[in-house]
This record gives structure tokens, C-alpha cells and sequence, in this order.
């Protein structure tokens, strides 16, 4: 008797589950193609999601229609024609098994995905002047989606995360504090200079290293980053950058470096093999990468490591195609590593995507950038990029955050002055200089600008060995 129930109980599940694998699979779509989204204009858009192996899928959009069929692993993937801005679209993506998906209120524009530390994360609540920019985000054209915290050890195939219209109660609705208030503040500049819409996506986690945001692959390719091929490195990559690929972007921003403060040397390699590692790995060629130089604070390390760092920015600027950087030398606050204005932060990053990104002309995008020196006698004249309408000491106060040194390499404070485009620097008991430093510590307040009201970069002349360099 007993083995007769059990023969039926076997049956009956056998054909539970063939009947049950024999029910086709509904058409999905990944959390970031949904209601509200932007769509990149002027270039291929891929959009892609799940379905059974071999299903046909149907993706229209206005008078675009286009089909494929999913892959052995179940995924498909189509690429909409080249956009432009105008009235909202819906989408449709239609499966043979018969299930529709419908995505409303669909815009076309600008996206930039917006990442880092804490400071990227920081929401508008916790800035400058909450309560005036709080009821004043109200931009139906600017779209936020934030991505929620999600580790993966491989590379997932989604996120957590929902596209909103940018309103003064979905600005605060999530996030540290609200949706980056970096992020909006780059994102309403460029929509109110462009009047196109723009999609900002949020992907950021505060106090992580850039490590954490690298390839497991890249690490392990490059000997001065193989050893951080360990423990949790890659992890945020996997979890929250590479599950937007291939999403059609015009470029990213960035906004981190203070949890690699210790290891500033080695963040000259690792910054710039994580963002060639994005751009290989999303499939949209050398695509613009701005991001924001550190601000002074007592971060409690060698005051030099402050400065080596931003150096590994700077350099990375030099050295990397297509990138911006933007200096917060004159709005950091020493006593909090959240410097609350990030109005300007957004602003500045905006400058340099306009400039460069959008071609506006004639756009003073970036303060001075040290260029060259020449010794004359017992003085240094200083050369530099990007004075603007002419160099500034802000505030009409002496120049100050100068350093100079002799062959002794031992710097003490200087005199400097502005003279044309040039800087000339002098130091008493340095008769024959041959190296100067500007703001070369961690809680350096200097005041070099140009008459655009932005501020110079920190910079050395000589090329001495740094503290962090192992």
C-alpha cells in the first residue's frame, strides 16, 4: 500500500514538474529600462532583459520595431536606433509567449552615471541651503534612479533601483540623505544650459576604495594591483556597475580618493585602470569620465598623502583621454570630511562637460593648471594652463600655501606674486631654488585662482619620492 502512495505521489510530481518547465517564461526587462527612464540620444540604445532560450521578442519604439530571439542563457538584446529629444515615448516588449511590457513616460537625452564614496552619496538634506533647494527640485525632464547597495564575488545581471521624475519629495525620498546632491546639482546645470532632459544614475556607497569598484580581471592584469585581488576587492563592481552595462550613456562622474588616501601612489595606477576598465567593459568607447578632486581636511594621516592624492588625480587628468577634473581646494571644510557645498562641486563638474563634452565655446571650465618652471637666479617663475581672464590671489590677500626648496630638498615657506600669467616664487635662505610646492598638505588653505573664481589645482615641480610610494 505504502508503495503504491508512493508511486502515485512520484507520478503526480513528475508531472508536476514537467508540466511546470514546460510553462514558457514571461519577457523580462532589467529594473533600469522601466517607467520615467532616459534613453541616451545620438547613438545606438541597447536594450536588453531575459526570456526562454530561443524565444522571439519584439521591442517597439515610436515608428522603430525591431526583434531577435534569446540566447542559450535565456538573454536578448536589441539596439533602438539613434534618438532624439522630443515628447515622451512608451516602449513595448512583447514576447511569442504572449506576455507585453509596456514602459511609460519614456524621455530622451543626456545620462551619466554618477558614482564614488560618501561624498558622491551625500544626499541634498545634508547640504548648503536644504530648505531653498529642497522645494525648488522640482524638474519633470530631470530623472534620478539609485541604485541600492549590492555586493556580488562575479558580475550580477541586475540591480535594485527604479527611474522617478526629479520632484522635491523624490529628491529625498531614498538615499543617504536624499539622491546625490553632487549628481543633481551636475545634472540641473546641464539641463538648464542644454534644455534637453537628463537621466542621473546614483551608484555609490560611502567609505570604499576604488578597488572595490575595479574588475577582479583588471586587478589581477596589472602587477601594482594584483595584490588587492583579494577579500571584497571588485565586489562593488560587480554589484552595481557592471549590472548597468551595456545602458547607452554620455559619460560618468566620480567623486572619491579619501579611503585610498594611505596608498596615494598606488591610486596613480588604480584610478586609471578602473576607468579604462569601465569603458572597456561597457562597449561605448572612451566615453567622457569627469570627477572631483579631493578638499582639504585633518584626515588624521601624513598631511602629505592629502596631497599625493590629489597628484594622482591630477595626473590622471594628464594622462587619460577624455576626462575632467574639478578642484574643491577653496570650498572643503578642514574640521568635516563632507564639505557641504555641493552646489559648486556640481556646478564645476558641469563646466568641464559643457566645455569639452558639449563644445561651448570660449567656457572657462577648470582653474589654473601648473604647466612648467623656469629658475631665474634665486627665484622660480611658474608657468600655468587654464588663468582665464588672469590669475587672482581670492580674497585680495597675499598668496599663500607656497613652499620652496634647494637641492637640500628641505622646503620652507615662500613669497609668491603674480606677475602677467606667471607666478614668481622666492624663499628667504634658498639662494639657489630649484623645486616649489602649492598646497602641499592636508589642511592647506590656499588661495590661487583665476578671475572665474576657480581655484588652482595642488602641484609640486620636482618629482622627489612621495611618502605613500612603497
Amino acid at each position: 500500500m505504502r508503495y503504491h502512495k508512493s508511486l502515485r505521489i512520484a507520478v503526480l510530481g513528475l508531472l508536476s514538474v514537467c508540466w511546470t518547465s514546460s510553462v514558457p517564461a514571461a519577457v523580462k526587462l532589467p529594473a533600469m529600462i522601466g517607467d520615467n527612464m532616459v534613453l541616451q540620444q545620438g547613438r545606438p540604445v541597447p536594450i536588453w532583459g531575459w526570456a526562454d532560450k530561443g524565444e522571439e521578442v519584439t521591442v517597439t519604439v515610436g515608428n522603430q520595431k525591431h526583434a531577435t530571439k534569446a540566447g542559450d542563457d535565456g538573454r536578448w538584446k536589441v539596439a533602438l536606433n539613434e534618438l532624439k529629444p522630443g515628447d515622451p515615448l512608451e516602449m513595448t516588449v512583447k514576447g511569442s509567449s504572449g506576455n507585453t511590457i509596456t514602459v511609460k513616460n519614456v524621455l530622451v537625452g543626456e545620462v551619466w552615471v554618477c558614482s564614488g564614496q560618501s561624498n558622491m552619496e551625500m544626499g541634498i538634506t545634508m547640504c548648503d541651503k536644504a530648505q531653498e533647494e529642497i522645494p525648488a527640485a522640482n524638474y519633470p525632464q530631470i530623472r534620478l534612479l539609485l541604485v541600492e547597495h549590492a555586493k556580488a564575488t562575479e558580475p550580477a545581471t541586475d540591480v535594485k533601483a527604479a527611474w522617478a521624475p526629479c520632484t522635491p519629495q523624490t529628491i529625498v525620498a531614498a538615499g543617504w540623505g536624499g539622491f546625490s546632491a553632487a549628481a543633481y546639482y551636475f545634472g540641473r546645470h546641464i539641463h538648464k544650459e542644454l534644455n534637453v532632459p537628463i537621466g542621473l544614475i546614483e551608484t555609490s556607497w560611502g567609505g570604499t576604495p576604488a578597488e572595490l569598484w575595479t574588475s577582479r580581471k583588471t586587478l589581477e592584469a596589472n602587477p601594482v594591483l594584483k595584490p588587492l585581488a583579494q577579500g571584497e576587492s571588485s565586489c562593488l563592481y560587480n554589484g552595481q556597475v557592471a549590472p548597468l552595462m551595456p545602458y547607452a550613456i554620455r559619460g560618468a562622474i566620480w567623486y572619491q580618493g579619501e579611503s585610498n588616501l594611505d596608498r596615494a601612489f598606488q591610486y596613480r595606477t588604480l584610478f586609471p585602470a578602473m576607468i579604462a576598465n569601465w569603458r572597456a567593459d561597457w562597449g561605448q568607447g572612451d566615453f567622457p569620465f569627469g570627477f572631483v578632486q579631493l578638499a582639504p581636511f585633518r584626515y588624521g594621516q601624513n598631511p602629505a598623502n592629502f596631497a599625493e592624492l590629489c597628484e594622482a588625480q591630477l595626473m590622471t587628468l594628464k594622462s587619460v583621454p577624455n576626462t575632467g577634473m574639478a578642484v574643491t581646494m577653496d570650498i572643503g571644510n578642514v574640521g568635516d570630511i563632507h564639505p557641504r557645498n555641493k552646489q559648486d562641486v556640481g556646478r564645476r563638474l558641469a563646466l568641464w562637460a559643457l566645455a569639452k563634452v558639449y563644445n561651448q565655446k570660449n567656457l572657462v571650465y577648470s582653474g589654473p593648471i601648473y604647466k612648467s618652471m623656469a629658475v631665474e637666479g634665486n627665484k622660480i617663475r611658474l608657468q600655468f594652463d587654464h588663468v582665464g581672464g588672469g590669475l587672482v590671489a581670492s580674497g585680495g590677500k597675499p598668496l599663500v600655501e607656497f613652499t620652496i626648496a634647494g637641492a637640500d630638498q628641505k622646503f620652507v615657506p615662500a613669497k609668491a606674486e603674480i606677475d602677467g600669467a606667471a607666478i614668481v616664487v622666492s624663499g628667504d635662505g634658498v639662494a639657489a631654488p630649484v623645486a616649489v610646492r602649492y598646497a602641499w598638505q592636508e589642511t592647506a588653505q590656499p588661495n590661487l585662482a583665476n578671475k572665474e573664481s576657480l581655484p588652482a589645482s595642488p602641484f609640486r615641480t620636482d618629482t622627489w619620492k612621495c611618502v605613500t610610494e612603497k
